[in-house]
């Protein structure tokens, strides 16, 4: 299980300072491991804490909610973990086993970890069925439903639509 930093297609840390969103990027080595992508977003915890948003190889996502002690995960696809170390990471964060079907593409973590910030289980659960959407796809739809869509989009290169 090797993951090269090339892989990541980005990895992006956002908060509210000043009663607004901030979207910045986290450099390598800090999105590695959730334990290291939590102290990471720490460092630039705003208001309502952080959200780190990392999306791998076109392939899954990782979202991580900090905020003072806290630390939730969400791993858009537990398939994932058989490859790379972030989703194995999340797994053993999550204190999941592995998937025992390699088929079957599921979320593991916390649907509810963005539902402070308007986002709730049942509309991170739906957006997370389209197994169709790439990752970058869905926490963009992410980004514009908690208010920071267009940063979002201008610091991942998509372009609004």
């Amino acid at each position: 299980m090797s993951e090269q930093s090339g892989e990541i297609d980005f990895a992006l840390a956002a908060f509210v300072e000043d009663g607004a969103w901030q979207v910045q990027d986290i450099a390598p080595p800090a999105f590695e491991t959730i334990e290291a992508l939590s102290h990471a977003l720490r460092h630039v915890s705003g208001e309502s804490g952080a959200v780190g948003m990392v999306a791998v190889d076109e392939d899954f996502f990782v979202l991580v909610r900090v905020d003072h002690t806290t630390t939730r995960v969400l791993l858009s696809d537990v398939t994932a973990a058989d490859e790379w170390e972030l989703a194995q990471s999340a797994m053993d964060f999550l204190g999941l086993p592995p998937p025992e079907d390699d088929d079957i593409q599921e979320p593991a973590g916390d649907l509810d970890l963005l539902a402070d910030l308007g986002l709730h289980a049942i509309d991170m659960g739906a957006l997370l069925d389209d197994v169709e959407a790439y990752p970058d796809e869905v926490l963009s739809d992410i980004a514009r439903r908690l208010g920071f869509g267009e940063l979002f989009d201008d610091a991942v290169g998509l372009t609004s639509a």
